[in-house]
Formats: C-alpha cells, structure tokens, sequence
C-alpha cells in the first residue's frame, strides 16, 4: 500500500543545508600526493544554480528517509550510506572510508594489523587455515594449517565472504575473541585467544634453488618491501645467486612507492618505470624514472613470475622490468588493474576519507595496463587448483608450517617455476 507525504516545508531548507556543508569544503591531501580542487574553467552562475539544485535533491532524499522511514536511523549512517553508494557506481576501487576502515587500510599499507595471525582462505563450513603467523596468537592456541574457522564469537562463518570473515576476527588489541575450529579428522574445539599486534612480511620466500639461481617471492607492495627486499637480495647475492627468479603470482599489488622502489634496483638510471596519466591540471602526465637509490643489481639475468592474481603494483613493476629488457615474464596474462587509487582525507571529517580512482598507469613503452593486463614473454598455463595448492605450499613455507597429510609437498607440481628455470639457464653466464 502506498500513500502520499507532505515533504518537508520547501527546498529552500534543503539548499541552506547544502549550502552550509558545500562552503566548508576545502582542498585535502593524501599520503602519496595532493589533490586540491578542480581548476577547469569558471562555472557560469546558471551552471552553479544547477548543481546546487542536484545536491539538493540528494539532501531531500535523507531528510524524507530520517523522518518517514519505518526504521530509526541515525543521519551518520545515512550520509555514509549515501556516500558509499555513489562511489560504488563509479567503479569498484573507488570506496568510502569511515574510521574503522580508514585504520585498517593504514595498518595494512604499513605492513600490520591487530588479529589473531592466520592466513586463511574461502572453505565450504568457514575460513580455511592456510597457516598460522609465526609467533602469533593463533600458533601458540594451537590452531594448525588444514583446519576450519567455522564461527566467531558464536556467528557461523558458512557462506560468509573471505573480506568479511576476516574482519569478524579482527579487533581491539587486547579484546578476547571465541572461535569454533573444525580439525582435519571433523572433531570440533572452541578455542578461546587475545588479539594482538600481527606484522606482515613482504617477502614470503628468500631461497638458492641451485648454486646460481636464487629465488625471491613477493606477497604484496608495503612500505617495509623495499628493506625486505634489499635485504633478501643481498643474502641471495652472498649465497652466490648470479640470477634471480622474481615471483609476483597473487599479488595483489600495495603501494606505488615500493613497487617503484623494487623496480630501481634493477634498472638503469634515467630508465621510464611507469607513467600516470590523470585528470590534475597540475600533471597530467607524470613519469617514474629510475636514479642512483640504492641497492643495484642491473646486469643480473631475471625471470618474472605472473599469473591472473597478480595485480596493481605488481603489473607496474612487471611491465617496467619487460620494457626495458630486463627481465623475461613467465605464467599467465596478468589481473589488469592498475588504475590509481588516491586516500582522500575529508577536511570536515578528517577520521573519514574517500578512496578515489584518479587517475591509470602505463608501461614505459605507452601500453595502458588497466582493463588488458601484461601478457608473458612464456606463457605456462595452470589449473585453479594447482594455483591454490602452489600459494599454500609457499604460505608454509615461509612460516615453517608442514602441509596438510591430504597435501603432501610432492603433489607440488609448478610447471611456471621449471619454465622460467629454463628461460635463466638458456641465458649466458
């Protein structure tokens, strides 16, 4: 049944408020650059008038759901809801932030968040248990690799997304969580932890696969990865590496420092890493270019693992290696993401912000890499489940966690590894 509302007394009330919010805007800036306001050319007075009356209509809009709604609802939810919606309609990348969330994109750029420290992945009845963190409070409960998070504190885990399922286990530091875990042989065991700081390594492999080729995975782009990274080259150098197999497969990408930061050590200074071309006055167009930074290793020969998981950060740091001949890719066609995506602080909220696409990426060569990704020099194909049993083998590996009995390492069977081996031995040395 539906029925007609008087409207609140005009839209001239709607347009006062409005007016308030719009006049205390002003220009913001993000952590990797800053953004200020629009500088086309002046809008004419009709053009202004215009505007005004579309904002006004979203104002309407919450004013009408605040007073008429069956339910109570607070005008904060309201406004981020809205917020949240026309962002959303942009693309997928663009996002609003509120507090909590703003915080766990700033815990997660710098490498850590509070948790209880399992890497974990989507099951039929919960959260999968890859591997428990090193020294991390799931390790010391017990909780092992091949186990199930089926519930957390009391709420089924089934049918739950990854992203959210790993929120629910997120929280204070400090803060006691319940979870119910389902054993590899079904029994089930209510495990009670405190959550804690957890620190993310970068580097998820560092190892000589023979007395030449030294092997490097890399889980995300942090701004502890260029140090990490440095780091594990040298000790691969000192083990007598004189090659090197770089792996970005399920990468999702991080930020655009470190990926620029890994990708000058191997390059010559003044080579093109990546352009960004966006819509800023300011620079339009704004080239990366390699300089003395530094740990150098420009004349060792490189093979670069990639495959549909690997993304962002990661393409830039792929394409740069391939344009400039450095480095031969070996795998699958990467994920073609590689748009900008700047963390706007809101200058009347500062604990929010809006995370905005702003701009896209392109390799030194001119090719844009969002919506196309990179495609290989080899391409070795591999089925989803090999992929999966690959990342969770390496995953153990870096924290010494031994497989599953239904996973025994010798079922590993990474044909993109043999091949890029192949590629660094048909090289002189």
């Amino acid at each position: 049944m539906m029925r007609t509302l008087n409207k609140y007394n005009s839209s001239k009330y709607c347009l006062c408020l409005l007016l308030a919010f719009v006049c205390g805007c002003r220009s913001f800036s993000d952590p990797e650059s800053t953004l200020s306001s629009p500088s086309g050319p002046a809008q004419s007075k009709a053009e202004q008038v215009a505007a005004y009356e579309d904002l006004a209509v979203l104002t309407e809009a919450l004013l009408l759901v605040k007073r008429y709604y069956v339910e109570e609802s607070e005008y904060t939810d309201l406004v981020y809801s809205a917020i949240s919606g026309m962002l959303q309609d942009l693309d997928p990348n663009s996002v609003f932030l509120a507090p909590k969330s703003l915080q766990s994109l700033s815990d997660s750029t710098n490498g850590k968040f509070v948790g209880i420290g399992v890497n974990v992945e989507s099951g039929t009845k919960g959260v999968k248990v890859i591997a428990p963190l090193k020294d991390s409070p799931a390790l010391k409960a017990g909780i092992k690799s091949g186990d199930t998070i089926t519930s957390v504190n009391g709420n089924s885990l089934k049918g739950v997304s990854l992203g959210a399922a790993v929120e629910k286990m997120r929280g204070e530091k400090g803060s006691s969580i319940k979870v119910t875990v389902e054993r590899a042989d079904g029994a089930e065991e209510q495990v009670e932890l405190v959550r804690a700081d957890i620190k993310l390594a970068c580097v998820e492999s560092c190892k000589m696969l023979d007395h030449k080729i030294g092997y490097l995975r890399l889980k995300n782009f942090t701004t502890t990865t260029v140090d990490e990274v440095k780091s594990s080259l040298k000790k691969l150098v000192n083990e007598g590496a004189q090659k090197l197999i770089f792996d970005l497969r399920d990468n999702p990408g991080g930020i655009l420092s470190a990926a620029i930061g890994v990708s000058d050590m191997f390059l010559d200074k003044g080579s093109v890493i990546v352009t960004l071309k966006s819509r800023t006055s300011e620079e339009p167009e704004k080239k990366y270019t390699s300089g003395r930074r530094g740990y150098k290793q420009v004349d060792m020969p490189m093979a670069i693992l990639v495959n549909n998981g690997s993304a962002s950060a990661s393409e830039v740091m792929a394409g740069a290696l391939l344009d400039n001949n450095r480095a031969t890719l070996v795998g699958q066609r990467t994920y073609g993401k590689a748009s900008v995506q700047s963390v706007v602080k809101m200058s009347l909220r500062p604990e929010c912000a809006v995370k905005l696409t702003t701009g896209y990426y392109y390799t030194p060569n001119g090719a844009l890499i969002h919506g196309k990704g990179i495609e290989p020099d080899e391409e070795v194909l591999m089925t989803l489940a090999n992929q999966r049993l690959i990342k969770r083998h390496y995953m153990r590996e870096v924290y010494r966690v031994p497989s599953p009995e239904d996973e025994p390492s010798d079922k590993l069977d990474d044909k993109q590894l043999k091949r890029a081996i192949a590629v660094l031995c048909q090289k002189e040395d």
